[in-house]
């Protein structure tokens, strides 16, 4: 295989650069702005190989302009067509494998033969496909229109990343131009108040503190008078716990708040299942997962995510506010699961 990088003013500069030194066989495989100015293009052209039976193209008259882009695409969609049984992570669909690849992800046994079964009944011959189609019929996914939102009130175990899930989100919503008001319900935790307000320094939002339930509503109603969003970082809790649940259940009933759970990835997947089907009785309308980046085994991503009446609105792979919040769809999640599976044991 030929390799060769072109540099241009633009796109089109540099397909034409293509098309003349490599011809119309070859395949734009990587393509980025260039340090300089201008388009940095890597093509690459395979040996010849034998040829394929189809009708002869009539070439165009010397008069008529030619479309390089349209070339360049009907040339790579026929190649992927032509090979797409060698196209890199593509597994056929194999029950038992898939089934392996849950066991090594520590998938719970009644979830992973569920989704083995909408998989198979999919008959999509590719399991990673196969695979996003099962998910995509237990999965909910909806990320945050920071523009519209009101109030979050973040909750979850100790140890989630709570607190760092508050900065991230006060970080988009700057970035979407909303003013930040970020309310400290928990008073007593060890530095937790210091670290919200670090954070808000650094997004340059507003911290309030709000010990009693009162005191939370009465500073939910002054960040909505001033269309700010209200940020609430509260006190870590196990949600399974009766007297613990009944407590959280006076502040999910504020107006205007929107519960928001937290739980991460490096939770025991039985457990993260149980955490996140009572955050949804208790009140919880959507889940972020956290700390994605530190687990080689995606069994309490998939659990929690696939909780019913609740949707997953990101996942987060880093603990630093500007690590970005990353939207799980049905097809990233059957990656991890199928192609992640690789490295964990």
């Amino acid at each position: 295989m030929q390799l060769r990088t072109f540099l241009a003013k633009d796109m089109k500069e540099a397909l034409a650069a293509v098309r003349t030194e490599m011809g119309s066989e070859a395949v734009i495989v990587a393509s980025q702005s260039a340090k300089g100015g201008g388009v940095m293009v890597r093509a690459a052209l395979e040996e010849a190989e034998p040829p394929v039976e189809a009708p002869e193209e009539t070439p165009p008259r010397p008069d008529e302009p030619v479309d390089i882009d349209a070339q360049f695409q009907q040339t790579m969609l026929r190649r992927l067509r032509e090979k797409k049984s060698a196209l890199p992570g593509r597994k056929k669909f194999d029950r038992v494998e898939l089934l392996a690849s849950f066991a090594r992800n520590r998938v719970p046994e009644n979830l992973a033969h569920g989704l083995a079964e909408a998989a198979t009944k999919t008959g999509l011959t590719d399991m990673t496909l196969a695979l996003a189609a099962a998910i995509d019929q237990k999965m909910l996914s909806a990320p945050i229109d920071f523009s519209r939102a009101k109030t979050f009130l973040l909750t979850g175990p100790n140890g989630a990343g709570k607190t760092a899930v508050a900065a991230k989100l006060g970080a988009h919503a700057r970035l979407a131009g909303r003013s930040v008001r970020f309310i400290a319900h928990d008073v007593t935790g060890a530095g937790a108040v210091a670290r919200l307000k670090d954070f808000a320094d650094h997004l340059d939002a507003q911290i309030v503190t709000a010990e009693s339930a009162f005191a939370l509503a009465t500073a939910i109603e002054n960040g909505a008078r001033d269309n700010a969003l209200a940020i609430i970082d509260t006190a870590g809790f196990d949600p399974r716990q009766p007297k613990a649940a009944t407590a959280f259940a006076a502040l999910a009933q504020i107006e205007l708040v929107e519960v928001i759970g937290v739980i991460s990835c490096l939770t025991d997947s039985e457990e993260a299942a149980e955490m996140a089907a009572a955050l949804a009785k208790i009140g919880a309308t959507r889940l972020i997962l956290t700390a994605a980046d530190l687990t080689r085994r995606m069994g309490a991503l998939a659990a929690a995510a696939m909780t019913p009446n609740l949707a997953v609105g990101f996942v987060t792979r880093s603990p630093y506010v500007a690590g970005e919040l990353e939207i799980l769809t049905p097809l990233a999640l059957a990656r991890l699961l199928v192609e992640h599976a690789e490295g964990a044991q």
